[in-house]
């Protein structure tokens, strides 16, 4: 098959609830897809939603944010570089999994129809749903990654002709809405409880909230690059105009954002009385390892089934051999990451206003006391999930609490560094052996929130209508009630200076223009609620909010004047000319900047750089080579490339609008 669209079959491996069982290697494919059974464990083996990867060292997830303006880590992204990010290196060319899922739908849904599946019939349809969000969940993967794709509803047959017609890119629209009619589908077979009567699986609700996400993110980046060649019939849109002959980029911007709230209502009032609740505890949990603070837990607990608030959730377990080693990192160090002063300053005062308000309470001179000091009195969110100078990283055997040691910032490699000061507690949990042991770490990893639905509606409902409505209103105010924050979003909205808020916060912008103070604060909502669960990118992507990126400098903790320079002074080195230093020179400035701290051979030293061509993912010259007419012409390929990228690997992209 024409790259990874010729998969082979699937073998056929068991898997039950995201754990581990028996392989059934010995059924042959004529008589699989027979029994309710057959259609659960063929399913469960494709979910690949994000999560913590088995066996995964470092911080996993809780690092994927890294490369935006909310987290960094020790070494920058070529994204930021212009011209290092080249043709070939990555394939995203994938569509292996779509067809994995195709396979199932040829085979079940004419045993299905014909009433040859044996089971409960209710489970038998939820299976045939769950595979049904999993295509979606694939094809909504390419979408981010690469826009435009080709739309496959069968496994196709090795025959060149077929893969070479098939190949053709479709415009990224007709994808998104292909993407929702699955989901659709989806939802019409789906039960609002698992087959298992847990959440470590699909439910209709998690069809629900995904289904709000596609529209949401193609509603709006379709608004935010409209007219440009990363949108159908925009100025040098390379894909086929016949394709595209009935687009209406309003027509469909809306159709997107009304969905969008359709499905995010439906979750929201379902759940926005049932949020974790947050008693605002610094340390989640006590020495028994028992919550403290039900909404730090949701994050880190080894059972998620308790949090109403989790539609799904991904379960590890050490008798399984299901486990991964990221408590290693977040309960030892600084985990080679940190929030950035970017993402520190979004956050409001207690009070709902901004810190460079008047009013707001907030006193500079606490960023020279310490974290704790600079973080008092604001947004609980923040203050919880960051550790501070006093916090505890776990409790020993003995019950004894061990805590953080602020010199991780110094100290440490690309792992354990903690990059910008301000080291990430998210996803943190309190027990010994998890951080001791390799291969121990069974906190779990919450894949779907409900609270995203109430984000995902209130962004939707301004971007459709200019304002809030009465239920985006009442989903702020819960979720600002939790975050220990004045449930007053208008005087927030007042109080809030663009300029001010652009200095740090990348989402202040669209397309290089600064957005309302409405449409951001739901922005600054979406980024402190989401904070290190890997969507940044996705947003920023949608956003189009990275073209005013040139020389922007990351920063972290404010360190030179601060308790911090007397109290590492023999450790702290400073060296602008070599390779030997471990902070940044106070001549830069006061705050930590990560990628100022040596000087050779560091791209990143002038700070950040963004070109446009990198809001999506060049494909590689292999898929061009095999989808071409005449080998040996790239351009007679039926396949066409992403904007301001070259067929050539090695190539750099090209300006483009």
């Amino acid at each position: 098959m024409l790259g990874a669209m010729l998969s082979a079959m699937p073998a056929f491996v068991s898997c039950n609830d995201y754990l581990d069982q028996e392989p059934q290697d010995k059924v042959t494919p004529e008589k699989y897809f027979s029994a309710e059974a057959d259609l659960a464990a063929y399913t469960i083996q494709y979910y690949n939603f994000q999560s913590i990867n088995p066996g995964s060292y470092g911080m996993g997830v809780w690092a994927y944010d890294n490369g935006t303006d909310n987290q960094a880590g020790k070494n920058a992204s070529n994204r930021w570089d212009p011209g290092q990010w080249k043709v070939g290196d990555s394939n995203p060319w994938n569509f292996e999994q779509v067809r994995h899922c195709n396979y199932f739908f040829d085979k079940v849904l004419p045993k299905y129809e014909a009433g040859q599946i044996t089971g409960v019939a209710a489970n038998v349809k939820h299976y045939i749903g769950e595979m049904y969000v999993l295509r979606a969940y694939a094809y909504f993967s390419l979408l981010q990654n690469i826009g435009d794709c080709p739309i496959f509803e069968t496994a196709l047959p090795d025959e060149e002709s077929v893969l070479m017609e098939a190949s053709k890119r479709q415009p990224r629209n007709k994808v998104a809405r292909f993407i929702l009619a699955d989901l659709d589908k989806a939802l019409d077979l789906l039960s609002t409880t698992s087959p298992s009567g847990t959440r470590v699986r699909i439910t209709r609700d998690v069809a629900l909230l995904f289904r709000s996400r596609v529209a949401l993110y193609e509603g709006t980046f379709e608004k935010h690059h409209k007219g440009t060649a990363f949108v159908p019939n925009g100025n040098g849109w390379p894909g086929d105009k016949a394709l595209a002959a009935d687009y209406n980029a309003d027509t469909e911007i809306n159709f997107f954002l009304d969905e969008a709230m359709k499905s995010a209502k439906e979750v929201g009032d379902k759940y926005v009385g049932k949020l974790s609740e947050n008693t605002d505890v610094a340390e989640g949990m006590d020495v028994n390892l028992a919550s403290k603070n039900p909404y730090y837990t949701m994050f880190c607990d080894e059972n998620m089934e308790q949090y109403p608030e989790v539609l799904m959730w991904r379960q590890y377990s050490l008798a399984k051999g299901v486990t991964h080693n990221i408590q290693m990192q977040l309960e030892r160090n600084g985990g080679g990451t940190g929030w950035t002063r970017g993402l520190v300053n979004s956050f409001l005062m207690a009070n709902g206003l901004p810190i460079y308000d008047a009013n707001s309470g907030y006193d500079a001179n606490w960023e020279t006391q310490g974290i704790d000091a600079t973080l008092q009195q604001r947004d609980s969110r923040i203050r919880i999930f960051t550790k501070g100078d006093k916090s505890v990283d776990y409790y020993s055997a003995n019950g004894a609490p061990l805590y953080y040691e602020i010199d991780w910032l110094l100290k440490g490699d690309s792992e354990t560094r903690a990059v910008t000061g301000f080291a990430v507690k998210k996803g943190k949990h309190y027990s010994a052996g998890m951080q001791l042991n390799h291969h121990y770490g069974t906190s779990g990893f919450p894949v779907f929130l409900a609270s995203e639905a109430l984000l995902n509606y209130m962004e939707a409902c301004v971007e459709r209508k200019g304002d809030v409505d009465g239920t985006a209103e009442a989903y702020w105010q819960a979720l600002r009630t939790r975050a220990k924050v004045s449930t007053d979003f208008r005087a927030t909205v007042a109080a809030t200076q663009m300029a001010k808020e652009a200095e740090g916060d990348w989402g202040a912008y669209s397309h290089n223009k600064l957005v309302s103070p409405l449409l951001y604060n739901v922005r600054r909502e979406r980024r402190n609620e989401l904070m290190g669960l890997g969507m940044r990118w996705a947003d920023l992507q949608r956003w189009r909010s990275c073209d005013q990126i040139n020389g922007y400098q990351v920063e972290g903790m404010h360190y030179w004047g601060s308790v911090y320079e007397t109290q590492f002074a023999g450790t702290c080195k400073v060296d602008e000319v070599g390779e030997t230093g471990n902070m940044s020179p106070q001549s830069k400035s006061v705050y930590v900047r990560p990628y100022q701290i040596v000087p050779v051979k560091n791209r990143f030293y002038d700070g950040y750089k963004f070109t446009p061509a990198h809001y999506l993912t060049p494909l590689p010259q292999s898929v061009f080579r095999k989808t071409a007419t005449n080998k040996s012409d790239l351009t007679t390929s039926v396949v066409y490339q992403n904007p301001g990228w070259g067929r050539v690997d090695g190539e750099g992209a090209t300006a483009v609008e």
